[in-house]
C-alpha cells in the first residue's frame, strides 16, 4: 500500500463527523489520559497505606459494584434531565472522589470513596452513548464508535506510561491529576458540547406526539434487547478473565511480574496501532458474522492460554482475544443503538452497561477463585466453553432482531419494540465501560500477585 493511499485511508476515517463529536472525543482523551486511580489503586493500597492484597482485590471490585448501580442512574438521568448536564455532574462527582483519595486513609472512608467513584463514571456512560447517536449520522456509526474506542485505549495507554514515570511525585499526587483531568473534560462538555437530547416530535397539525412511556423494566421485558444483553455479558466474563487470570497463570509457571507487564501490554499496542484499520475491514459486514467471529476469537485467545508455556506464547493469545476485542465493542455498540427508541437510548445504553458492570465486578474474584481452586486449566476451559456458547447465540437468537432475514430477503421479522424508532446510533458507553473493566482488573491482578506488576 502506497503512502498516498495510507492518506487517503486515514483521512476517510476521520472524515464527516460534526465539531460536537470532535469535542466529545478531545473530551474524552483527556479524561483517559489523566485517569490514574484504578491503574495504580492496589499499588496505592498495598504499598503505600500497608493493606493487604485481598483488601486491595476487594477495593477493586467496590468500583465494578459501585458501577452496578450507576449504569441505570445514568441512563435514567439521560433520558429525563439531558445528555450534557448529566455529564457534567457526574464527571464533577467522579473528580471529587479522586481528590478525596488524595486525603482520605481510612479503609471504610477509601472503600466508599471508590465505591462512589464506581457510581459516578459509570453513570456517564449512557449520557456520552446517547450524545453520539443523537450527533452522528447513522451510516457514520460504526467508524464514529471506533474513533471514540482508539481515543479511550491511546488516553489509558498514556495514563499508563505516563503515571508509572510520574509515580515518583507520589500516589497522591496522581489521584489529583486524575481530579485536574476529570474536571477539565467536564469544561469542555459545558462550553464546547451542544445538548442533543431530541426534542419531542410533532404531528402534521403541529400537535405533540405522545412517545410511549419507557422505564427500565420495559427495557428489560424487550426480549431481543435482553437476549443480546446477557450474551455480551458471556463475552465480558471472557474478556475481563484474562486480566487476573493470566498474571496468576504466569506466575504460577515462574515468570516473573515485569513479564506479565510486558504480555499485557501487547492488548493496548494492538488496539491503538490497528483498531482503526479493524474498523474499515469490517465495515458493512453482517452483525451476527462479526459478534460470532469476535466470540470465538475470545473462545480461542482464552482458551489456548492453558497451553501457552513462554512469554511470547501469552503473548499470542494476547493478540487473539485483542482482535476479538476490536470486533466485538464497536459491533455490539451498533447492535445496542438499532434495538433503542430515540426518546431512550439512556434507559437502553443503561442496561447495556450494567453487563460490562456485572462482568467487571464477578469475572476477576471468580477468576482468581478457580485458579487459587481447581487450578488455571480449568478458567481457560471455561473461557473457552462460555465464548463458543456466546457465539452459538449470536448465531441462533439474534438474525432476525437485527434484520438480517429481511436484507436475505426473507419474510417478517422478530425485532425490538424499538427497532422501528431509530435505525442507527451508538453506545459509547460500552467502550468506556470496556477499558473500565480493563482497569478495575488490572488493579486486582496486581493486588492478587503482589502488587509488583506495572503496566
Amino acid at each position: 500500500m502506497s503512502i498516498d493511499s495510507l492518506r487517503r485511508s486515514a483521512r476517510a476515517t476521520v472524515s464527516g463527523f460534526p465539531q460536537g463529536f470532535w469535542w466529545l472525543w478531545l473530551s474524552t482523551l483527556v479524561n483517559r489520559t489523566g485517569a490514574f486511580v484504578l491503574t495504580f489503586l492496589a499499588l496505592y493500597l498495598t504499598q503505600e497505606l500497608g493493606h493487604s492484597p485481598w483488601f486491595a482485590g476487594l477495593v477493586v471490585a467496590l468500583h465494578g459494584l459501585g458501577g452496578i448501580a450507576g449504569s441505570p442512574l445514568g441512563g435514567t438521568l439521560t433520558d429525563r434531565w439531558g445528555r450534557r448536564p448529566t455529564m457534567v455532574t457526574m464527571h464533577l462527582a467522579a473528580a471529587a472522589c479522586a481528590a478525596a483519595l488524595a486525603v482520605v486513609t481510612s479503609a471504610w472512608a477509601i472503600a466508599t470513596v471508590v465505591l462512589l467513584m464506581g457510581v459516578a463514571m459509570q453513570a456517564v456512560r449512557p449520557s456520552i452513548n446517547a450524545t453520539i447517536a443523537d450527533m452522528v449520522p447513522a451510516h457514520d456509526v460504526r467508524r464514529a464508535y471506533a474513533l471514540n474506542y482508539w481515543a479511550l485505549n491511546l488516553g489509558f495507554a498514556i495514563a499508563s506510561i505516563g503515571g508509572g514515570a510520574a509515580i515518583l511525585l507520589g500516589y497522591r499526587t496522581l489521584f489529583v491529576v486524575d481530579a485536574v483531568a476529570t474536571v477539565l473534560c467536564a469544561v469542555i462538555v459545558f462550553l464546547r458540547l451542544p445538548e442533543t437530547r431530541p426534542k419531542a416530535r410533532v404531528d402534521t397539525a403541529g400537535e405533540p406526539v405522545v412517545e410511549a412511556k419507557v422505564s427500565m423494566l420495559t427495557v428489560l421485558r424487550d426480549a431481543p434487547f435482553r437476549t443480546l444483553v446477557l450474551l455480551n455479558l458471556l463475552v465480558c466474563l471472557v474478556f475481563t478473565a484474562p486480566w487476573i487470570g493470566l498474571p496468576l497463570t504466569m506466575a504460577g509457571q515462574g515468570l516473573a511480574p515485569s513479564s506479565y507487564g510486558l504480555v499485557i501490554a501487547v492488548n493496548g499496542i494492538v488496539i491503538v496501532g490497528f483498531q482503526l484499520l479493524v474498523n474499515r475491514l469490517t465495515d458493512k459486514r453482517s452483525p451476527i458474522l462479526l459478534l460470532t467471529l469476535s466470540s470465538l476469537l475470545f473462545a480461542f485467545g482464552t482458551g489456548a492460554t492453558a497451553l501457552a508455556g513462554s512469554s511470547v506464547a501469552f503473548a499470542a493469545t494476547v493478540v487473539v482475544w485483542t482482535v476479538g476485542e476490536m470486533i466485538h465493542v464497536p459491533t455490539n455498540a451498533a447492535a445496542t443503538a438499532r434495538l433503542a427508541p430515540e426518546h431512550a437510548r439512556g434507559r437502553y445504553q443503561g442496561v447495556m452497561g450494567m453487563s460490562w458492570a456485572v462482568a467487571g465486578f464477578v469475572a476477576p474474584i471468580a477468576a482468581g477463585a478457580i485458579v487459587g481452586g481447581p487450578g488455571p486449566g480449568v478458567l481457560w476451559a471455561a473461557t473457552a466453553a462460555i465464548g463458543v456458547l456466546a457465539a452459538a447465540g449470536y448465531l441462533t437468537k439474534l438474525r432476525r432482531a437485527l434484520g438480517e432475514d429481511d436484507e436475505a430477503g426473507g419474510g417478517d421479522t422478530e425485532t425490538s419494540p424499538a427497532a422501528g424508532a431509530v435505525e442507527a446510533g451508538v453506545s459509547a458507553g460500552a467502550v468506556e465501560t470496556g477499558v473500565e473493566v480493563k482497569a478495575q482488573a488490572q488493579a486486582q491482578a496486581q493486588a492478587k500477585t503482589g502488587a509488583e506488576s506495572v503496566d
